[in-house]
C-alpha cells in the first residue's frame, strides 16, 4: 500500500521539476547542438588559423545572440489551433505571422517584463559556460588555459547550470518561445481523439 505524499513535498517536487523545465526553456537545445556541431568544423578540431578564430567567434557569437533573443519570444494558440509565434514588446506581443483574429484578441498580456531580461542574461550565460569551455573552443581561441585550468573548465560549467536551474526554480519562466508549445495548444492536442 502506498504512503499518500503530503502537500509539502509534492510542492517541492513539482517547483524541482519546474525548475527544470524552466532550465531546458532557457538554453534552445536546437541552439546548442548547432554550436556542437559547428564548432569542430570552425575551429579545425582545436587547431586553428586566424581565419578558425574569427569563425569561431562569429559562431559563438551567433548562437549566444540566439539564446538571449529567444527569451524575448512567446506564443499563444489562435482560434484556428494554430501556434502563433512572435517578440513581446513593451505594448505587447508581436506576431511573425498574421494571425486573422488577432484584432479581437488582447496580446497586451505578453508585455516585455524585466524578469525577460534576466532570463535572458542566465541564458547567455549557461551558453557561455557550454561553448566558451568546449574543448575545441579553448583549443583555438586560448589553448594556455587548457593546461593551467584542467579543473575551472571542469567545474565551472555545472555550477552555472546549478545556480541558473535555482534561479528559475525560484523565479519561474512562463514563457513559451520559439520552439515550446504554449500549455493550451499542448492540453489541446492531448484531449483530441
Amino acid at each position: 500500500m502506498a504512503v499518500p505524499r503530503s502537500a509539502a513535498s509534492v510542492s517541492v517536487a513539482d517547483r524541482a521539476l519546474r525548475g527544470v523545465a524552466d532550465l531546458i526553456k532557457l538554453l534552445p537545445s536546437g541552439t546548442v547542438f548547432l554550436f556542437q556541431f559547428l564548432s569542430p568544423l570552425v575551429t579545425n578540431n582545436g587547431h586553428c588559423a586566424v581565419f578558425n578564430k574569427v569563425l569561431s567567434g562569429v559562431l559563438v557569437a551567433l548562437c549566444g545572440g540566439f539564446c538571449a533573443f529567444s527569451s524575448f519570444t512567446d506564443s499563444y494558440v489562435g482560434s484556428d489551433g494554430r501556434v502563433y509565434y512572435g517578440v513581446v514588446t513593451r505594448r505587447g506581443l508581436r506576431t511573425f505571422a498574421t494571425d486573422p483574429d488577432a484584432a479581437g484578441r488582447d496580446l497586451s498580456g505578453y508585455r516585455l517584463r524585466a524578469g525577460d531580461f534576466v532570463h535572458a542574461a542566465l541564458a547567455l550565460l549557461v551558453f557561455a559556460a557550454i561553448a566558451l569551455l568546449d574543448a575545441d573552443t579553448v583549443a583555438c581561441l586560448y589553448p594556455a588555459l587548457e593546461v593551467s585550468e584542467r579543473t575551472m573548465m571542469a567545474v565551472l560549467p555545472p555550477v552555472v547550470g546549478g545556480v541558473a536551474s535555482y534561479a528559475f526554480m525560484v523565479f519561474p519562466n512562463n514563457r513559451h518561445g520559439v520552439g515550446y508549445q504554449p500549455t493550451r495548444a499542448t492540453e489541446d492536442f492531448q484531449h483530441k481523439p
